[in-house]
Order: C-alpha cells, then structure tokens, then sequence
C-alpha cells in the first residue's frame, strides 16, 4: 500500500485521516503543520501528501509552492484537504500547484476512494 504524509493543524481532523488510511493499510505520518509537514517530506519518500491550507506558519499554499519548486518533490502527487469552497477555491488550489482537492468536512465513506483516485492517477 501506499506511504501518505497527512497534514492538518486541526487534531480530530488528522486523527480521522490517519485512522482511516491505517484501516485501508496505507502507512501514514501525521503532521500539524506546514513547517514539520515539510521537514517531513524533505528526510523521506511519500508516494502521496495530503494537506490543508489554512494552518499556521506556512499555509497550504506556500508548501505547495515549496514542493513544487523542488526537483526532488515535485513529481510527489499533492491534494488538498480543505473547507475552503468558496466560488474560484478550487482553481486557485489548483494554480498554486496542488494536483488535486478534497473537500471537508472528511466523509469517512468516501475519503480512501477519494484518496487512492489521486494515487491511482500519480502513478499513470
């Protein structure tokens, strides 16, 4: 199965994630917040990261933007985990370098589906 790095400054909202991919037998690490999600990214390999944008020292979008402009991340399929769904949300989700978006609140029946279409699709 996979290796996912969760990322969520929101504790019942990370605690969920990971225990529903644990139960699928994916292998995730929690984090809760930008700056130790990417510390976490750059000492190991994850075939898929998951991360909220609003959190506090660097949001969502600046990680992202971090991950992409590194050679050594930027093939690493990134999905966002958000409340935000405001109209023109997604799109700039999308143009700051996120391949995809899961809105929340989490829906336990369909988060690992939702989750395994991104691995799916980072591994075509």
């Amino acid at each position: 199965m996979a290796s996912i790095l969760v990322i969520d400054d929101n504790a019942a909202n990370l605690d969920l994630m990971l225990y529903l991919l644990r139960h699928f037998g994916h292998t995730p690490e929690g984090q809760i917040d930008g700056l130790s999600g990417y510390a976490a990214v750059k000492r190991g390999a994850f075939d898929l990261i998951l991360c909220d944008i609003l959190m506090p020292g660097i949001d969502g979008y600046e990680f992202a933007r971090r991950c992409k402009s590194d050679p050594g991340l930027r093939a690493t399929p990134l999905v966002a985990v958000t409340a935000l769904a405001m109209a023109g949300d997604r799109e700039r989700v999308v143009e700051a370098g996120f391949d995809g978006y899961i809105g929340k609140p989490i829906e336990p029946e369909t988060f690992v589906s939702q989750v395994e279409h991104f691995l799916k699709k980072g591994a075509a």
